[in-house]
């Protein structure tokens, strides 16, 4: 029977240090192996990957960062405590970029190394169960999205849900989002999937023309109709039709397109007679819909008709690190396109677009990776490629992080209007939790977040309002 215990593979060429990192263990619940050299840990991990690796630098054989280096290559689900004995920060920094979860210098106490493996350890755990969730979604990608973060699996499981029905949904979200990737995924996984997929952008057409782009219209109907046309409806039958930037159509039409819905049937511009259409409906705004209808701008009783399943689009900047595996992503597709070899992001490139605010979303970021591929040869992304607006910024990095003011306590000071408290604003509050975490993981913002339970893009952002404020 299979061990119930997180298991901890220790890698250290000292005999007596080795079995004193076993003693210092010993007292928590946890199977524990052991290796001298770079050898027999490489052989021991091929086994069996255990849940957190102590792993020393200075080996006989084989250099420590190169087991570290080849553990993440091979995208081994386990995470790495680096032990050094030189205290240098260049080598702590270059493990740490090279995906070490945490450094110790020798000597350390068994209090040291027993609170880092247990916070490697609830990392671990933690990763399980956000894989676990991924594995209900295939992975990190579902039906044209890319994506991990909660709230992308938040809306894998609404299109789910959603795209069996003949429903009308609603899709909300700023521009770059995703919202016609999301009507096909709703069209790819319904049973009309076999039908067209019809999409009607409604700022893209004159306001004059868009009834005949929606219904059709007969020869003749106005000047310039020469022949008869099929509109959108119409060649949507039997499939979905999905209307984009519904929020730009002016109220007027909107009591025809409503009627349409009500009935079923499509009446052709310039034609007396009805013909039944058998269409999904979707439809999609980069726009607040309520403050729309509430500003006279969209009529209530067409919004509570097409707002029966509301999806709502995360922005790029709320996805945690999708951002990165994004950049992966398309970095591979267009350097196929092109023919170029690109074998992978510099670190400090990642931290600029955690840092960065996206405005543009996924499209926006689809620009920055074409532009870098058309324009540069690799093979590695690094910041001199980044375009103007990252290096004009004054994005913070680490150095910036390690210079944030001493952390200071929260409760000391009265908040303003407070003379009789002690308490002190939420935010300020908050932005002191943040500095302390940052000074006590020397620096580190992955860390840090770690240790706050949130995501490194979160506290970047919070760091960079706050410099341009």
């Amino acid at each position: 029977m299979a061990s119930d215990k997180q298991n901890v593979l220790i890698i250290e060429d000292v005999e007596s240090l080795l079995r004193m990192y076993v003693s210092f263990l010993a007292r928590d619940e946890l199977k524990v192996d052991t290796a001298t050299t770079g050898t027999a840990a490489l052989a021991a991990l091929k086994s069996s990957v255990p849940d957190v690796v102590v792993l020393d630098i200075n080996l006989p054989d084989v250099y420590g960062l190169d087991i570290l280096r080849d553990i993440k290559r091979q995208q081994m689900p386990t995470e790495v405590v680096v032990i050094t004995s030189n205290g240098s920060v260049n080598l702590a920094v270059s493990a740490m970029r090279e995906g070490a979860f945490d450094f110790i210098v020798k000597p350390f106490t068994a209090d040291r190394l027993r609170i880092t493996v247990k916070n490697a350890l609830e990392r671990r755990s933690l990763k399980k169960v956000v894989e676990t969730l991924q594995d209900e979604f295939g992975h990190n990608e579902f039906c044209g999205f890319v994506g991990r973060s909660p709230a992308m699996q938040a809306v894998y499981r609404i299109i789910q849900n959603a795209a069996a029905s003949k429903a009308t949904v609603f899709i909300t979200g700023e521009s770059g989002t995703g919202k016609e990737v999301c009507a096909e995924a709703l069209h790819k996984l319904s049973n009309r999937a076999k039908g067209p997929f019809v999409a009607l952008n409604c700022a893209a057409i004159p306001h004059d023309l868009i009834e005949s782009e929606l219904f059709g219209h007969v020869k003749g109907a106005f000047t310039g109709a020469t022949t008869d046309r099929q509109g959108a409806a119409l060649r949507a039958n039997g499939g979905t039709l999905f209307l984009d930037e519904i929020g730009e159509l002016r109220i007027d039409f909107q009591a025809k397109l409503l009627r349409f819905i009500q009935s079923g049937e499509v009446q052709r511009v310039g034609e007396e007679k009805t013909r039944p259409v058998d269409v999904r409906i979707i439809c999609a705004t980069n726009r607040d819909p309520r403050a729309e209808v509430a500003a006279g701008r969209f009529r209530e009783d067409l919004f509570y008709r097409l707002h029966v399943i509301p999806i709502e689009l995360p922005a790029l900047r709320a996805r945690d690190d999708d951002v990165l595996l994004l950049a992966t992503h398309f970095l591979s597709r267009y350097a196929a396109e092109d023919g170029k070899t690109f074998t992978g992001i510099d670190v400090d490139v990642e931290e600029a677009m955690l840092r960065h605010a996206w405005p543009g979303n996924v499209r926006e970021l689809q620009n920055v990776i074409r532009q870098i591929v058309v324009l540069t040869t690799g093979p590695r992304v690094t910041s001199a490629m980044l375009p103007q607006e990252f290096h004009a910024k004054g994005q913070l990095d680490v150095a910036a992080a390690e210079a944030c003011p001493a952390p200071v306590d929260p409760f000391a000071l009265a908040g303003s209007g407070n003379t009789d408290l002690k308490i002190k604003p939420l935010e300020d509050v908050i932005t002191a939790a943040v500095h302390s975490a940052i000074e006590q993981c020397q620096g580190s913002i992955p860390r840090a977040a770690a240790a706050l339970k949130i995501s490194p893009s979160t506290i970047y952002r919070r760091l960079q309002s706050k410099q341009s404020g």
